[in-house]
């Protein structure tokens, strides 16, 4: 009668081992580098959890945030054409409560300045940070709970597993090669790549008129156009300004912001005016008042390149009526490094009025 409960025991007794040497590995390795940094480390991307283990492990005074519009930004080129070292902390789909957490751990870390791309989606409403299920504030915060998360992930053991086979030198060439191919998510070599355009991208085929086009008239199709107005609600986009971006400035007096609006395409104006003209407005009073705000902040610097004709007016720089090329991202470099497009504290909203006339003139041309 004793053989079966003996069985258990040691069943119990094996899953335990198991369950702690599945941890210990992960300690061990420390995949998302939250511990320690290796110099055999890979990267994700799978910014929200990656960003946790970066900005412990890497050294920055500058910390680069936005949303899909600045993801595809590579490190080297930000410290290049700026002369800082950054840390590329974008999340594609990202709200302003997500980005302002997430830039207050850098600070805390040191960076001295942010640059912040800001476009009016990120305020639409959503969960408190503390009850977002896309962000474990406690993996950040290495609280208990958040140290727990991640040494009793199988997610992450499997990823230290790979690591560390990944490590044996005969092994690390073919399975670093073969890393994007199979199911782990630790499969970049170098930071620099995280979420950035391949070197050898085909901006012809990828960035032209043709899709961004066919993009104009996908979002304004009858059946699609409730979606352009969907979360903008002005009075709970200006709370979140003032919550997570206003909050979080006026906290660090002693850090300077690089806030700009990017250069849009003038079709995703265009869109609006068109087929949703009550979220247009929102749009426009929304950053009339962040213009307001901001330029009246003496650590921030606002620069809004939405009216620059030349580019937003050149559809062969998006792929569709938001997204521009890597060419794109480096003009906005250089606005940044110049100064050229920064907004008059004088005249905040100078720039939104040519935009505005901008978008009343357009005409669509298929």
């Amino acid at each position: 009668m004793r053989r079966p409960f003996t069985h258990l025991k040691r069943l119990l007794l094996a899953s335990v081992l198991c369950v702690l040497g599945a941890a210990a590995l992960v300690y061990v390795v420390d995949p998302l580098q939250l511990f320690r940094t290796s110099h055999l480390a890979f990267y994700s991307d799978d910014t929200r959890v990656q960003n946790a283990g970066l900005i412990r492990s890497q050294s920055f005074d500058t910390a680069f945030m936005g949303t899909s519009l600045a993801i595809h930004f590579r490190q080297s080129d930000i410290d290049r054409a700026l002369r800082v070292r950054s840390l590329k902390l974008a999340m594609t789909g990202s709200n302003s409560r997500q980005q302002a957490f997430v830039l207050e751990q850098a600070i805390d870390r040191g960076a001295r300045r942010v640059i912040w791309e800001m476009d009016d989606f990120i305020f639409v409403d959503a969960a408190g940070i503390e009850a977002d299920p896309y962000l474990s504030v406690d993996l950040y915060r290495r609280t208990a709970k958040g140290i727990a998360s991640y040494l009793f992930s199988a997610a992450m053991a499997k990823e230290s597993l790979f690591a560390l086979l990944r490590s044996i030198p005969p092994l690390r060439e073919p399975l670093t090669r073969a890393a994007p191919y199979l199911p782990v998510k630790f499969a970049l070599a170098d930071v620099d790549d995280i979420y950035a355009s391949p070197r050898d991208v085909d901006l012809a085929r990828d960035y032209n008129a043709k899709k961004t086009l066919a993009s104009f008239a996908y979002i304004t199709a009858p059946a699609r156009i409730r979606f352009l107005g969907e979360g903008y609600d002005y009075d709970a986009m200006v709370r979140h300004f003032e919550q997570d971006a206003i909050g979080l400035i006026t906290r660090h007096p002693d850090v300077t912001f690089d806030v700009y609006f990017p250069p849009y395409s003038i079709l995703q104006f265009v869109a609006m005016r068109d087929a949703s003209p009550e979220t247009l407005k929102i749009v426009m009073d929304l950053t009339a008042v962040i213009a307001q705000r901001l330029t009246q902040l003496p650590n921030v610097r606002l620069h809004d390149f939405r009216a620059i004709k030349a580019v937003t007016h050149d559809l062969n720089n998006y792929g569709d009526v938001i997204h521009h090329s890597p060419e794109v991202d480096a003009m906005v470099l250089k606005w940044l490094a110049s100064g050229e497009h920064r907004v008059d504290p004088k005249k905040p909203t100078a720039s939104l009025d040519e935009l505005k006339a901008q978008v009343e003139a357009y005409r669509v041309e298929y």
